[in-house]
């Protein structure tokens, strides 16, 4: 089959030994991005097994009526960025593995990664001190501090766990659902949404972008974080209010944000989010790692085998789960 993978930035799938399973198909890496509809057309012209890297191209209807080679589009985890109807309606078979109970310990760890970093003022300090001014600013430790993790699915468990570590208290808030199994693994649960929000000394956000949770975080919940608050996103912008989380750290509640996620990726030159000393930004790096390459490609080895031999691979997920 003609295969075309989008988004390798750094040409990585062809170095795992799993790539050698696509031996025999015609593979296409593109190691750009592109968005634009006309261009994507024109690429993807002759595809007909599309791979995809989380969410970094969009998947419209209007892309998929031009592709009348396309009969297979291969991703790991959700797939909001693709038009599922228009992929039936044109008999495009989407294959994603939800892997279920296999938590992203990678973006675990960046999350803790940026919460150091925010909390120590590491960019800040690097970069006073290649300046030659030496020392800028006091950071903050953690020990005895209160981290809120919103809400408590696979990777906000994991995050949880990881603050015992720092000596930290952890306050989950989330559906009742979902509380109900952080309070099973013993964990404290906020008493209301508000107490939440003014209680952490550290927000993590760790939820699926869907209808039910876009938008989930508002500014009046910003507004309520103390003035010394952390807020981190390694999920997805979407999940705050559009605009929200730039006028509250022009306001100073929180007083500073760590983003791995953006709106429109990558981050235009134009973002408010450049002109603003109180956040950490980082280029959605979070499952960033070959690990992650390595099971992208293993899987679409796996679910173009199983499509030629007419049993392809279709999922259904709980769009609430970790919610």
């Amino acid at each position: 089959m003609k295969i075309s993978i989008l988004d390798d930035y750094h040409d990585t799938l062809r170095t795992l030994a799993c790539f050698g399973k696509l031996a025999g198909h015609e593979v296409k890496i593109w190691n750009d991005h592109l968005q634009d509809t006309d261009a994507l057309a024109a690429r993807l012209q002759d595809t007909e097994a599309l791979v995809l890297i989380r969410e970094r191209t969009k998947i419209d209807a209007a892309l998929l009526e031009r592709l009348p080679k396309l009969r297979l589009i291969s991703q790991r985890s959700v797939y909001p960025h693709i038009d599922v109807p228009a992929c039936t309606r044109l008999g495009i078979i989407v294959s994603s593995n939800m892997h279920a109970g296999t938590p992203s310990y990678a973006t675990a760890e960046l999350t803790w990664g940026l919460v150091i970093a925010a909390m120590r003022q590491i960019p800040q300090q690097m970069a006073s001190l290649k300046a030659g001014t030496w020392q800028t600013g006091v950071g903050h430790t953690l020990r005895g501090k209160t981290l809120g993790v919103y809400s408590y699915g696979r990777i906000g468990a994991v995050v949880a766990d990881y603050a015992r570590a720092f000596g930290m208290k952890v306050l989950v808030w989330a559906r009742e659902a979902t509380l109900a199994r952080a309070r099973a693994d013993g964990y404290a649960t906020a008493p209301s949404r508000e107490a939440f929000f003014r209680e952490c000394d550290v927000i993590s956000l760790h939820m699926r972008l869907v209808d039910a949770t876009r938008g989930i975080v508002k500014a009046a919940d910003l507004a309520m974080m103390k003035p010394t608050a952390l807020l981190v996103n390694t999920s997805r912008a979407g999940l705050i209010e559009p605009g929200a989380l730039v006028r509250a750290l022009k306001a100073g509640r929180p007083g500073i944000a760590a983003v791995d996620v953006f709106e429109e990726e990558p981050l235009p030159e134009t973002s408010p989010l450049w002109e603003l000393e109180n956040v950490i930004l980082t280029p959605h790096v979070a499952e960033v790692t070959p690990l992650y390459y390595q099971r992208v490609a293993a899987l679409f080895a796996d679910n173009l085998d199983r499509f030629l031999a007419g049993q392809p691979l279709h999922n259904r997920f709980d769009p609430t789960r970790g919610y």
